[in-house]
């Protein structure tokens, strides 16, 4: 069963922000699927990955995530 989680992500002023939050996270294994709302600053992510990976795969993107 995949689970589904919300992030609200800071820092993302474009779409080219967005598109780098996408492919940060979209590299970790167990996402099936995820989406990135530039306009409330929030990232869905469904799968089986740990909420660690995610957060340090914002982070390292460059961007801020609760």
């Amino acid at each position: 069963m995949s689970n589904n989680t919300t992030y609200t992500v800071a820092g993302m002023t474009c779409g080219s922000c967005a598109t780098k939050v996408t492919e940060a996270v979209s590299d970790l294994d167990g996402v099936t699927h995820l989406a990135v709302d530039l306009a409330t600053g929030t990232l869905v992510v469904t799968g089986e990955v740990e909420q660690d990976q995610v957060r340090e795969a914002v982070t390292a993107a460059g961007y801020q995530v609760s």
